[in-house]
């Protein structure tokens, strides 16, 4: 196969092109300004639901990419963390919880019914799951490279080359960020997979394709994982609603296999830095995190926290991803704005683009809902 494609981004979306389309006999070079998965990629829970997005757009991609993830767990060879969990709602007043209490008996004992008000199950083993993001999205890179493809590190793309002739995409243009030299690559397609840092692609790209770029808001997640070597902690997930005097948060907590337990939430919207590596966690949302362990568990309370991190997840205005060729220009195509859902939704995303490139169409989603032509007004026009 001929084509020569760059993407832009080496977070799951990016990877799960570039591993489609390298099973099309395509070989892609993926470029990245920091490190894969050096974002929401490496620091996302990697919850997975079947039906959760159902109703809305996006549902048809999420369960497309729900069976695709077992799929990826049988062949790609490589343990990505990946298994079926039972998931619970759990209401949490730390100090206040009532003597009578609502509590489903399917509820693992590692989780304390001290500060408990209610608990229900929103999810069984036959509808949700989980898997390791940062361990995913490594190994489909990893297997890009052994079919040819290739991935670099501390690159960015600062522009397109186009034919005169037809005005397609014909090469990208990056800088290396260690040494500032500035190079062409060759190239029949490109696909813009930059998460929460696609706004940018504005100030890159023709002004005519710039207007198709959606307005892509980060919105900062900050979130910890503990361990958990005794592994108590059950393949069960527990979305909270933890109330205390001047705190309301909605945290999200994911016992993994490699006996370490993952804690999320506490949010804000905020621009993201100029690169991922500069993200810091604020040290109040931390600490309310490790609070939050506590008041679910005393034994994942008093385990060492391994890692205290934040990621940037790249929301739409509209709440629905853009993925597709960018109309006004040929061999340009964008993928972002998947929210919270990024990872679930990674593998269907680069499967509808790499068929979408390869064979110009795609056979297994449907991709008229998310089409970047939806934003394709005058940029004086934006707000």
């Amino acid at each position: 196969m001929a084509h020569q494609v760059v993407i832009a981004g080496g977070g799951i979306i990016g990877a799960s092109t570039a591993y489609y389309l390298s099973q099309k006999g395509v070989q892609p070079l993926v470029i990245e300004a920091c490190t894969p998965a050096c974002s929401s990629s490496g620091k996302a829970g990697g919850f997975l639901a079947l039906n959760w997005c159902d109703g809305s757009a996006v549902g048809p991609l999420a369960r497309k990419s729900y069976h695709l993830h077992a799929e990826l767990a049988e062949s790609l060879g490589i343990d990505c963390g990946y298994r079926t969990v039972r998931t619970h709602s759990v209401a949490v007043r730390p100090g206040r919880a009532p003597k009578n209490k609502r509590i489903n008996p399917a509820l693992p004992d590692w989780v304390d019914r001290t500060n408990l008000v209610q608990t229900t199950v929103i999810g069984t083993q036959d509808d949700t799951a989980q898997v390791h993001p940062e361990r995913l999205t490594k190994a489909l890179l990893h297997h890009v490279e052994q079919r040819g493809g290739a991935v670099r590190e501390r690159t960015k793309v600062v522009g397109v080359t186009t034919l005169s002739s037809t005005g397609a995409v014909c090469g990208v243009r990056v800088v290396n960020l260690d040494t500032q030299q500035e190079e062409t690559i060759p190239a029949s397609a490109v696909v813009f997979a930059l998460g929460a840092w696609s706004s940018a692609l504005r100030s890159i790209l023709p002004r005519q394709t710039a207007s198709e770029v959606p307005e892509v808001s980060g919105l900062k997640v900050h979130s910890i994982v503990v361990d958990d070597s005794n592994g108590k902690a059950t393949a069960d997930a527990l979305f909270l609603a933890y109330d205390k005097p001047g705190v309301s948060v909605e945290p999200e907590v994911y016992p993994r296999p490699d006996n370490t337990v993952y804690v999320c939430g506490v949010s804000s919207d905020e621009p993201p830095p100029p690169l991922a590596d500069d993200i810091k966690p604020d040290k109040a949302a931390i600490a309310l995190l490790r609070d939050v362990a506590s008041s679910v568990s005393e034994e994942i309370g008093s385990g060492a926290v391994l890692k205290e991190q934040a990621c940037f997840l790249p929301c739409t205005d509209d709440g629905i991803p853009t993925i597709g060729e960018m109309a006004g220009l040929k061999g340009a195509y964008i993928a972002t704005g998947h929210s919270c859902w990024g990872i679930l939704n990674g593998p269907a995303t680069g499967l509808a683009l790499a068929e979408l490139i390869v064979d110009g169409t795609s056979s297994s989603v449907d991709l008229s809902a998310f089409s970047p032509a939806r934003f394709a007004i005058a940029p004086y026009a934006r707000r």
